[in-house]
């Protein structure tokens, strides 16, 4: 079976300053292969500036970390444009390519990028054109179901011209990577309207920035008072925490070359841990613990995201 690697997701919500750093800090001697960082939802969110983000990615390299640049998810100004060209531009470390547009730029400059899980690529064409652009590793769509990946992998992902498919999920000659999404709670929607302010009845543009006073995010609950979903900024997440590490013998089947795992403000580094041991073949600890919210793995197989396998949680 290929080895499996992990992956840092980008940071999906807005923490101090401080925290920040400090959170990277730490990340610098976890058992991860890769660390995405960047701002990829909101540009209004800038305690951190692009040189602070290459600063940070200078010292978690010289950590012996592969560091990738995300790109933002919705670009909605000039100013966000310059950002991206200038993310594009860095000379220095690869970037995840979350919208369209960044893909485009990262072709006509002829540089190798990552398809990040924001492109929608839901059939081996899409992963095709991705892979002749450029695409070394591409993400699945949060909500992919494991039958879904195996189908199109199997189709396998070839740059235009060549002659030869891949080997489903990993590299090699014209080949393309697979990294899954294996934790935290899924990003569903993105918009250009701010919920977060809207729920302190504030207008996006002074939004007196809220986003600080939720660090895992702003739960959302029905009218039954039952947990529903997260809101974070002009992101939609799911209220659950989504989890699969308990599927990694299907993982490893499929050719998945890595797991992504998004921060979380506390107990990251035992996250981390459990995955690493689940993937050493060693008992992992109960991650439930450390979970902000309840474990779903629903649209894994196949079924409604909120639901939860049959296997008691690990």
């Amino acid at each position: 079976m290929n080895a499996v690697n992990l992956s840092l997701g980008p940071l999906l919500y807005y923490w101090s300053r401080d925290d920040t750093l400090a959170f990277y800090a730490e990340a610098a001697g976890w058992p991860v292969a890769r660390v995405h960082l960047g701002e990829s939802v909101c540009s209004r969110r800038h305690l951190l500036r692009l040189p602070d983000w290459l600063q940070l990615a200078e010292t978690l390299a010289a950590a012996g970390k592969e560091v990738v640049l995300s790109s933002q998810t919705l670009i909605e100004s000039e100013s966000d444009l310059k950002t991206l060209r200038r993310i594009v531009e860095n000379g220095r470390f690869a970037v995840e390519a979350n919208e369209w547009g960044a893909v485009r730029l990262l072709s006509e400059a002829g540089l190798p990028f990552v398809a990040g899980p924001t492109l929608n690529v839901y059939n081996p064409e899409t992963l095709d054109v991705l892979a002749g652009l450029g695409a070394r590793r591409w993400v699945p769509p949060v909500e992919m179901s494991r039958a879904t990946l195996a189908s199109l992998l199997g189709h396998g992902a070839r740059p235009s011209g060549a002659g030869e498919a891949n080997t489903p999920g990993e590299g090699g000659p014209g080949g393309i990577e697979t990294e899954v999404f294996a934790y935290g709670r899924l990003p569903l929607a993105y918009s250009a309207r701010c919920f977060t302010a809207r729920h302190y009845n504030l207008p996006k543009d002074d939004c007196r920035f809220r986003c600080l006073d939720h660090p895992d995010g702003l739960p959302l609950a029905s009218r039954e008072g039952q947990p529903f979903l997260t809101l974070n900024g002009i992101q939609t997440q799911s209220a659950g925490v989504y989890t699969l590490i308990g599927e990694l013998p299907a993982l490893r089947a499929l050719g998945v070359a890595s797991l992504r795992l998004s921060p979380q403000s506390r107990h990251m580094a035992r996250v981390v841990d459990a995955f690493r041991a689940a993937l050493a073949g060693d008992t992992p600890a109960d991650l439930t613990r450390f979970m902000p919210g309840a474990p779903v793995d629903g649209y894994w197989h196949g079924r409604a995201g909120l639901d939860y396998g049959t296997r008691p949680p690990c």
